[in-house]
């Protein structure tokens, strides 16, 4: 019983004592931008999205929006004409924005657009429009892959 006691007390002890590891500086990854920065630990910093980052929110809750439409009905509405920002949002990395980009954002606007236009065929285009954004991001920043992959329909 002794034995158990000391050990009980030690555990407490040593549980509860503070533990101070203190280091200058630490990696902090951002996802939505793919960067990593050296952040100081003593400070706060605010997180400040990009415009494409923002735009890129805007078009999740919005293609999850369509996404919850088609399984529970009603109206897809119009189709957001700030999606045509992609062609001019401030990236991160300005030099993400090559030909390869383009070509997906063009890709993405073309099924997006046909969703609102072709209601027939939206759940193709929906499909279409998420499968671009996806092979667009396994290329250039792979951070929001699994949250993209969570549109895509069943």
């Amino acid at each position: 019983m002794r034995i158990f006691s000391l050990l009980l007390a030690s555990f407490i002890f040593f549980g509860c004592t503070e533990k101070k590891i203190v280091a200058d500086s630490e990696k902090v990854k951002d996802s939505a931008n793919c960067k990593t920065t050296t952040a100081k630990k003593s400070k706060f910093q605010m997180y400040e999205m990009s415009e494409m980052a923002a735009l890129m929110e805007q078009m999740y809750v919005e293609n999850k929006r369509i996404k919850e439409i088609f399984t529970s009905g009603g109206e897809i509405g119009t189709y957001p004409v700030v999606f045509d920002k992609i062609y001019s949002a401030k990236m991160t990395d300005s030099t993400d924005k090559d030909a390869f980009f383009q070509a997906k954002a063009k890709e993405f606007l073309k099924h997006q657009k046909l969703i609102y236009s072709d209601t027939e065929n939206a759940r193709t285009h929906y499909q279409a429009a998420i499968y671009a954004c996806i092979s667009c991001h396994e290329k250039k920043c792979g951070g929001p892959i699994a949250r993209i992959k969570t549109l895509k329909l069943d």
